[in-house]
C-alpha cells in the first residue's frame, strides 16, 4: 500500500520536472535567439581574465579585435543560464524539495539503503 503510494508520487513528481525542464529550456531558447539578435557582435562584458584557449572561440564570438577579455553575449548567457537555472526552477516553485529529491530514484544519487 505505502509502497503504491509512494510510486505514484515519484511518478507525479517526474512529471513535474519534466515539464518544469521543457518549459525553462523554451523560455531560455527563446531568450537566447531575441538577445542574440539584439546584442550580436557587441561587447556586452569585460572579463577580468583571458580565457583559456578552447573557451575562447566562444567568449570572443562574432566581435572584432584582438582583446579576449572582451566578452560576447553568448558567453554571457551561458554562464547566467547555468547558474541562475536552478534559482528560476525554485522561484516559480517547479524545483522539488531536497527530501523530495533524496527519495526519487536518481541513479546518480547515493544510496542511502544498506547494500544486501
Amino acid at each position: 500500500r505505502e509502497e503504491e503510494k509512494l510510486k505514484n508520487n515519484n511518478r507525479d513528481l517526474s512529471l513535474v520536472k519534466m515539464k518544469s525542464m521543457f518549459a525553462i529550456g523554451f523560455a531560455f531558447t527563446a531568450l537566447l535567439s531575441m538577445f542574440n539578435s539584439i546584442f550580436d557582435g557587441r561587447v556586452v562584458a569585460k572579463l577580468p581574465f583571458i580565457p583559456i584557449g578552447w573557451i575562447q572561440g566562444l567568449s570572443h564570438r562574432n566581435l572584432i579585435g584582438d582583446d579576449y577579455s572582451d566578452c560576447s553575449f553568448i558567453f554571457l548567457y551561458i554562464l547566467c543560464t547555468m547558474s541562475i537555472r536552478q534559482n528560476i526552477q525554485k522561484l516559480l516553485g517547479f524545483a522539488p524539495s531536497r527530501t523530495a529529491n533524496k527519495q526519487s530514484g536518481n541513479i546518480f544519487a547515493p544510496t542511502t539503503q544498506p547494500i544486501k
